[in-house]
């Protein structure tokens, strides 16, 4: 059985560690320039060859984004960015831009080029022209079903891989074509800067119809919806891979580095789960409930199953937060281990465990902790700072504590 790529986000340093740690097995980045989510940190060119290093060295690959729509002036640089990308030994670079791919060819010949899904590729005969001019691998366009995918996959040849989303945020816009950001705020969509005006409140008043107002709706064509639901396809692996995907790509270069960990960590199981029961695969309770946790908004399956009358839209933009994350693992000790803070806790607090390891979803009680000076303390309130927690279950440095916030669970 070909092994599935687990393709997670970094959006820094800190949270591409986090996704290695969880069970990644490859994770897409952006240099400061020309990666389509100039909000994430994002990683100059020391950094970007310390990611290089960190990941190979960690059997992990990397893929660096180049997928802005490019205008003229961005040609200046480009090609000295192109050559970083193959000199720090990345293992493929995204591109939406025809100019940009052609720049790629040019300047690192022997460097992989990933179609991103910004490119459109809806049909197989799209598939087949890109995969003509090079392209190694094809992310498909979340506007596609299953079906339509596997269609692709049989009609390119072989060794053209298939990637797709399987997790996260959904533009609502043929993927690649929305201007909402440009219109309303000034800020260029597709060149990074997309402030997500999509999930902003919004309803429909036909103009002689004053205080009517009127679903967004999709027609047989694709979607036009706003306030999109998060995808959310852990429960399908096995459809997922019957389809031809080779590779689960997690969205969420912005999100936080406990949010990186709570997904990868999943779905890295459920893939494992089903490599295990691939004949009667049926994703483990624990697993799905696990894909609660992290902050998010309702999830849908997408378009993948095609129109299933399945609402696509959410009322409310603000994401579902059912656990807050509590503190980062960052030494073990003989007798407990040592944590930087995050939210406020106290002894008598009952943390569970976010852990690639056998401590997964334990529970511990905070019997006892001290601060940095080894005085007793009774209560964590000082966002980082160092608290050594006893305990009789050891935990390892990237390990995570969170807590059920019943206030917020709905």
């Amino acid at each position: 059985m070909k092994k599935i790529e687990l393709l997670a986000p970094a959006g820094n340093m800190e949270k591409l560690k986090t996704a290695v740690y969880f069970g990644c097995d490859a994770v897409y980045l952006a240099y400061k320039q020309f990666g389509l989510r100039a909000y994430a940190d994002n990683f100059d060119a020391e950094q970007l060859k310390k990611a290089v290093e960190y990941c190979h060295v960690n059997g992990k690959k990397v893929y660096v984004t180049l997928n802005i729509f490019a205008h003229n002036a961005d040609f200046s640089t480009m090609p000295d960015i192109i050559r970083l990308i193959d000199e720090v030994k990345a293992d493929g670079v995204l591109v939406s831009d025809m100019g940009v791919l052609s720049e790629v060819k040019k300047y690192a010949p022997d460097l992989d080029i990933h179609l991103s899904t910004q490119a459109n590729t809806t049909n197989k005969y799209a598939a087949a022209f890109f995969a003509d001019l090079g392209v190694k691998r094809l992310v498909m366009a979340r506007e596609l079903t299953l079906d339509e995918i596997r269609e692709i996959r049989d009609f390119v040849p072989p060794q053209v891989e298939i990637e797709a989303f399987v997790h996260g945020a959904m533009c609502i816009s043929y993927s690649g074509r929305c201007l909402l950001s440009n219109y309303m705020s000034g800020r260029l969509s597709n060149h990074g800067e997309c402030v997500q005006s999509c999930r902003w409140k919004y309803a429909l008043m036909e103009e002689t119809r004053e205080g009517e107002y009127y679903p967004i709706e999709e027609d047989g064509r694709g979607a036009y919806i706003l306030n999109s639901k998060d995808l959310n396809m852990i429960e399908y692996i096995d459809k997922l891979a019957a389809a031809g995907i080779d590779s689960f790509k997690i969205e969420g270069r912005v999100k936080t580095a406990y949010y990186v960990a709570s997904v990868v960590g999943a779905y890295r199981r459920a893939i494992d789960w089903y490599y295990a029961h691939p004949d009667n695969f049926v994703l483990p309770r624990d697993i799905a409930n696990d894909i609660e946790k992290p902050g998010h908004r309702r999830y849908c399956t997408g378009f993948y199953f095609g129109r299933n009358n399945q609402s696509q839209c959410y009322d409310t933009s603000k994401p579902r937060q059912n656990y807050d994350f509590i503190a980062l693992v960052t030494q073990r000790c003989s007798d407990g281990f040592i944590v930087e803070m995050r939210n406020r806790f106290k002894v008598g607090d009952e943390l569970e465990v976010l852990s690639p390891t056998a401590n997964h979803n334990k529970i511990i009680k905070v019997e006892r902790m001290t601060d940095e000076s080894g005085v007793d303390i009774l209560d964590a309130l000082l966002v980082q700072q160092k608290v050594k927690i006893y305990s009789s279950v050891l935990l390892n440095p990237g390990d995570m504590l969170r807590k059920k916030n019943a206030s917020k669970i709905s």
